[in-house]
């Protein structure tokens, strides 16, 4: 069986390091907030080209944390509006509604799953007060067309990177640089990934770097002294060990997912299947490789019986789930909502051999 991802596989490519840093962790005795979280915090915030960087317990809390931030900062009021891409996993639109303020849905482009650059401006109103574009798939938005309209509105532009590290623009600046402040998740799926929960908050703007950090800190500038309504999200030294074992290796990461990009965008041939953005890899550090059918659900237990797992991302947009009806009431994505009816995830990652691709492929190009 090709499993669609084998994390004990994934850890395997960073032995014998990973396990002797973890032991010594362990036997430091220190395991929150010391010089492992310190250390990667300033590795990260530099492999972004950004300023500063505070890691969070998870890229949910990441995001929530930058929008309270932001209320403080900004005399930002509970109901206010962000725009946001309306493909997307949950978190993205549970971070807002944690924050007190109202989700907007922008619609998917068809061309390319991502925020509709082109429906931006008529979801404005008086009370928007942000955009958040979410890197889906492992792919940029058009941050330098959404940077423009919050520049003409006065928005602040908050970057949803849980799937991008890495990603960068034509003209080498990465996500996490590319709007105001960003929030990734280091989830172990991910192309950079802990081996448990774990996020961060990057950014330039020193003031929000502070505040973020004391709003993460039970709202503590210093301990006992509370001075904003906080909460409790930090990273832990394991993770941030296991962090730094793997960021160095980040790029040779990337650059074997666009390789394997490649050999499946040059390799599949069938009609009832279509591969991501015409095959091009040079755009996307693959988080996910997205082929879109028909007949999703036919291929996907086609390629289980034969095989091979996948997964799909996602099989409900956001203004279809239950717990969000409420917060989302009235708003549609037909785009995304099209999306999750035909989107399959195909394997994807350093662990996957050549044989197995080849496999994956083959098997696509003979379903009918």
């Amino acid at each position: 069986m090709i499993e669609y991802l084998q994390l004990y596989d994934i850890s395997n490519l960073y032995q014998p390091r990973l396990s002797q840093e973890v032991e010594r962790v362990v036997r430091s005795g220190i395991y929150l907030y010391g010089n492992e979280t310190q250390a990667f915090e300033k590795e990260f915030a530099g492999y972004c080209g950004a300023e500063h960087c505070y890691a969070t317990a998870n890229g949910l809390d990441a995001l929530t944390v930058i929008l309270m931030a932001y209320k403080y900062m900004c005399g930002w009021r509970s109901g206010d509006e962000v725009i946001v891409s309306a493909h997307t996993f949950v978190a993205t639109i549970f971070a807002i509604i944690r924050a007190g303020m109202r989700p907007v849905v922008c619609d998917a482009a068809p061309d390319n799953y991502l925020m509709d650059t082109a429906a931006l401006e008529s979801l404005i109103t008086s009370r928007t007060r942000a955009i958040m574009p979410v890197h889906l798939y492992g792919a940029l938005c058009d941050m330098e067309k959404i940077n423009a309209v919050a520049s003409a509105y006065n928005l602040k532009v908050i970057e949803d990177a849980a799937q991008a590290h890495g990603a960068e623009t034509a003209d080498g600046r990465k996500a996490g640089v590319l709007g105001h402040a960003a929030a990734f998740s280091f989830y172990p799926g991910k192309n950079l990934g802990a081996l448990s929960d774990a996020g961060a908050v990057v950014t330039n703007d020193s003031e929000l770097a502070e505040t973020v950090r004391i709003i993460a800190n039970y709202g503590a500038h210093e301990k006992y002294h509370h001075v904003l309504e906080g909460i409790n999200s930090r990273i832990d030294e394991i993770q941030a060990a296991v962090l730094r074992v793997k960021l160095p290796y980040l790029d040779k990461v990337t650059a074997r997912r666009r390789e394997i990009a490649s050999m499946y965008g040059k390799g599949i041939s069938n009609d009832r299947v279509v591969i991501p953005y015409g095959g091009n890899t040079a755009c996307s550090v693959f988080h996910v490789y997205p082929v879109f059918c028909d007949r999703r659900d036919e291929l996907k237990q086609y390629l289980l019986q034969n095989g091979v797992k996948t997964l799909i991302h996602y099989p409900q947009a956001p203004c279809r789930q239950p717990a969000l009806r409420e917060f989302l009431g009235g708003q549609t994505s037909p785009v995304a909502e099209r999306i999750c009816e035909t989107e399959l995830s195909l394997p994807i990652n350093s662990a996957l051999t050549y044989e197995e691709i080849m496999t994956i492929i083959e098997l696509i190009n003979l379903y009918r």
